[in-house]
């Protein structure tokens, strides 16, 4: 497999060197240089894979002969041993639960994945491996679990304070081993340039090897692809072929996994990308003008991404070709009110209790669907965490519907281990010189 930096077609690398490197020096991202479609017979009879045959299919697909079957086959039934199933609310709505993995999201799937692909090309004597890794919410605990114990590594996780959820912050900030966080004194955007400013200095790269555990690495976007070939299986088996993936968007990589799938032969109607406050690309699909904004807090708090790093390869996947893009993606933004009213409206209609990211992306399905002359297709919207990790969002009747996983309440006897810090890359950068 060898990939291209969106900034420069011409700067070629294998797949090794770009889960390592992460980011590019151009600060460009990395994309595959081919993009394989997968054989129609396969697509034909999806329905007859589980899960991980999917996944296995997928993966060897984009990354050739990177990794050898017999050990990709490994790897990837290690990583992918939970369920993602699509719940049927009506005749023609379906939840698509990603949040069934140890860290109760989505962010599992390629932290996982990542992980252990990492740790399958680090040799023994080679330098100890930095993960650096920004989170809005999910991903630093999906991180963290995906790496704990994983020997040669170091990860240090970047957060803003006051605007994750409790759980969320116990989940990344309580494990200790070579597990670090740090608690930035600003958005999640500050996080996200930190990081990406700590991949641009020399001084840092020559003393310490740096990688990515954010979407910006290609080896959490690929693992991203599967469960959407997944969902079209199990929608194939309620006999629906024409479908409409809602998308919760913040950083872009969920969508931005979903259209690779599409690239690889996935059928698709549409795809809608759902935002919160923060609504870049819904302004851009609208208006051709991208303009970022600084980062707005909300309910949804892992979708408080103002200037979201997977666009580019949105574009790059279609050439830059808006109009290509406008057509198979549809944007809707959301405020925090309609929001909380989503959350009732789900919970009163299906009697089904939705996070506030999985409740945009059902509300912007509905616009969707309201505006279609026809509506004969399944529209499927994605559940990307458990709502336990909101308590305080929720009104009490439905928040006394919430069932309380085992690792969340074993998490509360733990003991917060956190370094407060300003959003200065100085400070950051001298953090990471001085950690032994």
């Amino acid at each position: 497999m060898k990939l291209y930096s969106t900034n420069n077609r011409q700067l070629n690398v294998a797949f090794p060197e770009a889960v390592f490197n992460s980011m590019p020096q151009d600060k460009g991202l990395y994309m595959p240089e081919t993009i394989p479609v997968l054989d129609p017979e396969f697509i034909n009879n999806i329905s007859d894979y589980t899960l991980p045959e999917i996944a296995f299919k997928v993966a060897s697909a984009l990354l050739g002969d990177a990794i050898p079957a017999a050990d990709l086959k490994l790897l990837v039934e290690d990583a992918i041993n939970f369920d993602a199933p699509a719940r049927r609310l009506d005749k023609n709505t379906y939840v698509l639960e990603l949040f069934h993995g140890p860290s109760l999201a989505f962010k599992d799937f390629g932290a996982r994945f990542m992980s252990r692909v990492m740790s399958y090309f680090l040799k023994e004597d080679e330098k100890l491996l930095d993960v650096l890794v920004a989170t809005s919410g999910d991903t630093g605990g999906a991180v963290a679990l995906g790496f704990l114990g994983v020997p040669n590594t170091r990860v240090t996780i970047l957060y803003p304070t006051g605007k994750v959820s409790n759980i969320q912050e116990l989940q990344l900030c309580t494990n200790g081993q070579n597990i670090h966080a740090i608690e930035v004194n600003g958005t999640f955007d500050d996080c996200q340039q930190l990081v990406k400013q700590a991949f641009a200095d020399d001084e840092l790269n020559e003393k310490r090897r740096l990688t990515s555990a954010n979407s910006i690495n290609i080896s959490r976007l690929i693992p991203q692809t599967f469960y959407y070939f997944y969902a079209y299986a199990q929608m194939v088996k309620q006999g629906k072929k024409e479908v409409v993936f809602a998308v919760p968007s913040g950083n872009f990589g969920n969508l931005a996994a979903g259209l690779l799938a599409y690239k690889m032969g996935l059928p698709v109607k549409q795809f809608i990308a759902a935002t919160n406050a923060n609504d870049t690309v819904p302004r851009y699909l609208q208006t051709g003008v991208y303009e970022t904004r600084a980062s707005i807090q909300t309910y949804a708090n892992a979708m408080d991404v103002g200037t979201p790093s997977n666009w580019v390869r949105i574009m790059d996947l279609f050439n830059q070709d808006r109009a290509a893009i406008t057509q198979l993606v549809k944007g809707y933004t959301y405020n925090d009110e309609e929001t909380l009213q989503a959350i009732e409206a789900i919970y009163k209609k299906y009697n089904y209790v939705a996070c506030p990211h999985t409740a945009i992306a059902w509300l912007a399905l509905q616009a969707y669907t309201a505006a279609q002359p026809e509506d004969d297709f399944a529209g499927v919207f994605l559940s990307t965490a458990h709502p336990c990790k909101f308590p305080s969002v929720f009104p009490l009747e439905i928040a006394a519907e919430i069932e309380i996983p085992e690792q969340v309440e074993e998490l509360t006897s733990r003991v917060k281990m956190a370094i407060a810090m300003d959003a200065d890359f100085d400070a950051f950068k001298a953090y990471l010189l001085k950690l032994i």
